[in-house]
């Protein structure tokens, strides 16, 4: 499969080394593709290297691997994506690690999926360090790897490359449930941030 990772930073770079180590073909999408640094991370990760617009456009699979704040903005620019699997792993963040007053109940992952109609959202890989991406397991155990989407093939599919990567993919349910997994995001900053667990734990489902 062929999956634009929009985004070069951290989360970026982890998704990508996470897709290309179960075997996808990676395409990074960025604002300068031409760039040195762009040119030089394309060799280091023997991927791909296009515009946002251009990199979704020819993938199977996106992911929004962009600051949360920016998430919304930069998915208008990437043209129709109807059909196409869009991972959101963002996470909106207000002042004192709470979720923003926005007025709007709706989850950001619901609001990206107004602003690309037609294409199959799955809120997923919000609720863990990017350092633990491209490996789903922590201490010995797989990380539950939370998802939400209206889409069941779309979760199918993301579930798949989860458990490729050994996590344990857990099916929350519809794109309306990130209402919950997007404040659970904010229950591990809080404790890596303030409860002085730093980032080297996860969440994880412990079944009887």
């Amino acid at each position: 499969m062929r999956i634009a990772v929009i985004g070069t930073g951290n989360v970026g770079q982890q998704l990508a080394r996470a897709f290309s180590s179960v075997g996808h073909e990676v395409v990074f999408g960025t604002r300068d593709p031409h760039s040195e640094t762009s040119q030089a991370l394309a060799e280091t990760m023997d991927a791909g290297m296009a515009s946002p617009r251009e990199a979704a456009q020819s993938a199977d699979l996106v992911a929004l691997a962009v600051p949360g704040q920016a998430v919304l903005d930069t998915a208008q620019t990437l043209g129709d994506l109807s059909g196409t699997i869009v991972i959101d792993p963002t996470n909106p963040v207000g002042p004192g690690l709470l979720p923003p007053a926005s007025g709007d109940e709706r989850s950001q992952a619901e609001r990206l999926a107004d602003l690309l109609p037609g294409a199959r959202v799955v809120k997923a890989f919000n609720t863990l360090a990017a350092e633990h991406m491209t490996q789903g397991r922590l201490g010995g155990q797989p990380i539950a790897l939370f998802l939400c989407g209206d889409d069941a093939e779309a979760k199918s599919v993301v579930a798949g490359i989860a458990s490729d990567l050994g996590f344990d993919p857990v099916d929350v349910g519809g794109l309306d449930r990130a209402r919950l997994t997007e404040p659970l995001a904010l229950v591990w900053i809080t404790l890596a941030v303030r409860g002085g667990h730093g980032r080297n734990f996860a969440f994880s489902l412990t079944r009887g």
